[in-house]
């Protein structure tokens, strides 16, 4: 019988709003339950300083430059982490074997193997009293991965149970829009990793519109889609941004950083949210038709999880791109699951899998040369 940990996942995305926090129990495998979920907000000051420091973190030399800057904001960052782990386990009463711990995403190159996320493992490890896995990407990169989408292998437990659940057909995409989109394409309820199962970062996700809204109001992203509906999308800047921007392989992750909003500088707060919105639904879109085509797949069955799953206009937006009458959309919460804490869960899972020595990450997930564990094991205490 496979043994059974209890693991707390941490995750604080792109948009370096928080860090949401889940406690699962599983194998690293097929078993997943879910204990908890909670939400930690970032004050404003120390969310300003993070999105200040990752501006000027624009090539690997910058994280030398920075240094100091990096090690303050990195101990502030674990700090905050500690905090709400003692506070979750003091509340709840949970018993964790692991802690698995994202960190906060600076910078991510895969073509130099470098990836820099905010966070000390061994001091968090110090501070809760608990075996910390962190730094996930690196081992990825150092076997000529990507590093990058690291969550199928968890999408793939979720279409098992969904498929158990709800007799849901294959294929199945499961579309992950954080500030960046991936999707995980699995083919069918086989379990053969290796030509069931693919994953692509294939588009922005809320990176560029959440930038708009920061430019403009002080406000975190534009909720529902609110403004973008209000907005009005300007075609002719739109269709020129389409023609002068295409991703031409899905074999790389991608970085915030890979994409700019200066094609939209001169338009309205809204109609800028309309045409930006518009923008990526349709580089979502496409990149979902290419993905599914290059593994012959058809588009079927789509689930969407992340923040960008509740921007009412960019899920419209993306499934007019798609007019298809034959494809099903979903939110992942329409399958009981709570789509907020989707990623946090995930790096739980992957510290399990992690401590057992399985693979998180594959040649069709992030092109690494075999499949290989990631996760870096601190106990500190």
């Amino acid at each position: 019988m496979e043994k059974n940990y209890t693991a707390l996942g941490l995750m604080s995305g792109t948009s370096m709003d928080g860090v949401d926090a889940s406690i699962i129990r599983s194998d690293g495998n097929r078993e997943y339950s879910i204990k908890l979920n909670k939400y930690f907000e970032y004050g404003k000051k120390l969310r300003q300083k993070l999105i200040n420091l990752r501006a000027k973190i624009l090539i690997a030399d910058d994280l030398e430059t920075n240094s100091l800057a990096i090690g303050e904001i990195e101990r502030e960052i674990t700090l905050f982490h500690a905090n709400a782990v003692n506070e979750i386990l003091d509340t709840s009463k949970i018993k964790i074997d692991l802690i698995g711990f994202h960190g906060q995403t600076i910078f991510h190159n895969s073509k130099k193997k470098m990836t820099k996320q905010l966070g000390d493992g061994k001091l968090l490890s110090q501070l809760t009293k608990k075996i910390v896995i962190n730094n996930f990407r690196q081992n990825d990169l150092n076997n000529g991965g990507q590093g990058a989408p690291l969550t199928p292998i968890f999408h793939y437990c979720i279409s098992k149970i969904i498929r158990e659940k709800f007799k849901i057909e294959f294929p199945l995409s499961i579309v992950n829009i954080g500030g960046i989109t991936n999707v995980t394409l699995i083919k069918d309820n086989s379990n053969e990793l290796n030509q069931n199962f693919f994953a692509y970062d294939i588009a922005p996700g809320n990176c560029l519109i959440d930038e708009w809204v920061r430019k403009h109001l002080n406000l975190r992203y534009d909720k529902n889609g609110n403004y973008a509906k209000s907005g009005k999308v300007d075609d002719l800047i739109l269709n020129q941004a389409i023609d002068n921007f295409e991703i031409d392989s899905f074999e790389n992750s991608l970085d915030v950083k890979d994409f700019d909003l200066s094609f939209a500088k001169g338009l309205s707060f809204e109609d800028g949210c309309a045409t930006l919105t518009k923008f990526t639904a349709f580089l979502i879109s496409n990149g979902l038709k290419k993905t599914c085509k290059k593994n012959n797949m058809s588009l079927r069955n789509i689930i969407f999880c992340g923040g960008g799953r509740k921007n009412n206009f960019l899920i419209k937006s993306i499934k007019e791109f798609l007019y298809g009458s034959n494809i099903m959309i979903n939110n992942i919460d329409d399958y009981n699951f709570e789509g907020n804490f989707i990623e946090s869960q995930a790096f739980a899972f992957l510290a399990i899998r992690s401590q057992l020595n399985l693979p998180i990450s594959f040649p069709n997930t992030t092109r690494c040369k075999e499949a290989v564990s990631g996760g870096e094991i601190q106990k500190n205490f």
